[in-house]
C-alpha cells in the first residue's frame, strides 16, 4: 500500500505574533538609529568644544603674556605687571593710532547710512529696469575678497593722489561698508505701510516733512543696526585700509599688523598687549551691535537678492 511522504498541515494553522501597536505609531527610538544619532551630536559637540577651547586657550595665552613680566619655559609666569600696556601705548603711538581709527570709523559710518537709506528706499518702493542688476553691483562687495578689488583700487588711488590720505582711507572703507547699510535698511522700508506717505501727502507735507516726521523715526533702530555692523566691519578691516593708507592714517588693525613684525625689536609682551587692547575694542562692539541685528538676518537677505 502506498504511503503519502507529505505529513497533513496542522489545524488550525499557527499564526505568527503580530505588533499590536496601531500603524502610525512611530517605532523606538533604538529601531531609528538612536544610538547613530547621540553619536552624531556627541561628534559635533567634541568638535564645537574642540574649536572653542583652542581659541580660548590662545586667548589667555596672549592675555597673560600681556601682563607677565617675564614667562619662558615655566607654567606660570614669574609676576604680573601693566607696564606692557603703558609700553605699547608709547612705542606704537597708540594715541594717534586711535584717534585716526575714530575718524575713519565715524566719517565710514555716517556716509554710510547717508548714502545707503536713499539707495535701500529707492529699492525697496521704487520699480526700475535694471533693478536687479543694480542689486548685483551693491552685492559685489559682499560676494568677493576685498583683495580683488582692493588691490586696483589703491593702484587708481596713488594715481589721483589720494593713497595715504585719510580721504582715501575713508573711500577705500566706504565701499563695502554701502551694502551692509542697504541690506539692513531694505528690509526696514520694506515693513513700512506705503499708505503713511499717501496720508501724509494728503495732509500737505512734502518730501522733507514725510521723512523727518515720519520715515524716519521709524529707521531709527534700522539704522543704528546698520551703523553698528558698519563700525565693527570697518575696525576689523585690514586688506583695503593696509593698500591705501599711509604712516600717520593707519588704523588700529594696520598698526597691529606692524606692531607684528615688529618681533625681536620690540618685546612680545608689548605686542601681546597691543593685541589686547584691539581685541576688546572689537570684542565691545561685535556684541553691543548683535543685540541689534542677528547674523542670520543678513545671510538669508544676501540669499533672496542672489536668487
Amino acid at each position: 500500500m502506498a504511503t503519502d511522504n507529505h505529513a497533513a498541515p496542522a489545524w488550525p494553522p499557527k499564526q505568527e505574533p503580530q505588533d499590536a501597536r496601531p500603524a502610525d505609531t512611530p517605532k523606538p527610538r533604538a529601531l531609528r538609529g538612536g544610538l547613530t544619532g547621540r553619536a552624531w551630536h556627541a561628534l559635533v559637540w567634541a568638535v564645537m568644544a574642540f574649536f572653542l577651547l583652542n581659541v580660548l586657550l590662545l586667548i589667555a595665552t596672549v592675555a597673560v603674556n600681556s601682563i607677565a613680566t617675564r614667562w619662558f619655559g615655566t607654567p606660570l609666569p614669574q609676576g604680573f605687571t601693566l607696564h606692557w600696556y603703558a609700553k605699547a601705548w608709547e612705542d606704537f603711538q597708540l594715541a594717534s593710532v586711535l584717534w585716526v581709527t575714530v575718524e575713519v570709523v565715524g566719517a565710514v559710518v555716517l556716509l554710510s547710512i547717508a548714502l545707503g537709506v536713499p539707495a535701500a528706499y529707492a529699492l525697496a518702493r521704487v520699480q526700475f529696469r535694471g533693478k536687479r542688476f543694480a542689486l548685483l553691483v551693491f552685492l559685489l562687495p559682499l560676494m568677493v575678497p576685498p583683495v580683488t578689488y582692493g588691490i586696483p583700487m589703491a593702484t587708481a588711488m596713488y594715481k589721483i593722489g589720494l593713497a595715504g590720505t585719510l580721504s582715501g582711507v575713508i573711500l577705500a572703507n566706504l565701499v563695502p561698508a554701502l551694502p551692509f547699510v542697504i541690506l539692513v535698511m531694505t528690509p526696514f522700508i520694506e515693513q513700512i505701510d506705503p499708505n503713511l506717505e499717501a496720508a501724509a501727502r494728503i495732509f500737505g507735507a512734502n518730501t522733507w516733512r514725510y521723512f523727518r516726521y515720519v520715515l524716519l523715526p521709524l529707521l531709527v533702530p534700522g539704522m543704528l543696526a546698520a551703523g553698528l555692523l558698519v563700525l565693527v566691519r570697518t575696525i576689523g578691516m585690514f586688506e583695503l585700509t593696509f593698500f591705501t593708507a599711509g604712516p600717520s592714517t593707519q588704523t588700529l588693525v594696520v598698526a597691529l599688523y606692524y606692531a607684528v613684525f615688529s618681533t625681536g625689536v620690540r618685546a612680545p609682551q608689548s605686542i601681546d598687549a597691543m593685541a589686547m587692547i584691539y581685541m576688546a575694542i572689537t570684542l565691545v562692539w561685535v556684541v553691543i551691535a548683535l543685540q541689534f541685528v542677528s547674523p542670520t538676518q543678513l545671510v538669508s537677505r544676501v540669499k533672496q537678492e542672489r536668487q
